[in-house]
């Protein structure tokens, strides 16, 4: 039993570790000389960082993939402290409920937001705000974080429901 804890735990710190990284990270459009993620974009031969504003196209687009993986990642984090509360406080025998709809919810969000970046990508990549090509990018190991974060917060939310408290 100590064991399964064990890899319980690691998967979910795991899970909330790929969510921060996809959500900080600067790599979820990338090209040539520039990389760009939901907050900025930066020119890779200069080291130059522009913010994203409200003088982008589709600046709401932008501000729903922030919101719902920022979401995410606190839905993560809050289904944990969830978990190890529950851990204590559960009869023997019960099903972890709670933690299991916080991290589905978790889960929603990062399908959510990504997407929304999957189905956006054209529309956002050829703002006239940019100061340099990004159109002829491709998605950078940040997005495809994401999706892997999707895919495991899916999993962790199925097995603490399937999961019973035992001695």
């Amino acid at each position: 039993m100590l064991i399964l804890l064990a890899f319980i735990i690691v998967f979910h710190i795991t899970s909330a570790a790929l969510l921060f990284i996809s959500t900080i990270d600067n790599a979820w459009w990338v090209g040539d000389n520039f990389s760009t993620d939901v907050w900025r974009i930066c020119a890779t031969n200069t080291s130059t960082c522009m913010a994203i504003t409200d003088e982008f196209n589709e600046y709401q687009s932008i501000q729903a993939v922030q919101a719902t993986m920022i979401l995410s990642t606190i839905f993560c984090c809050v289904a944990f402290l969830v978990f190890i509360l529950q851990l204590f406080r559960l009869k023997q025998g019960e099903r972890f409920v709670l933690t299991s709809i916080i991290q589905l919810l978790s889960c929603l969000c990062v399908m959510i937001a990504a997407s929304i970046y999957t189905d956006r990508h054209e529309e956002l990549h050829q703002s006239h705000g940019y100061r340099m090509e990004v159109s002829k990018g491709q998605y950078g190991y940040s997005f495809v974080l994401a999706w892997i974060a999707f895919a495991f917060t899916l999993i962790s939310g199925v097995m603490y429901l399937v999961l019973r408290k035992r001695k």
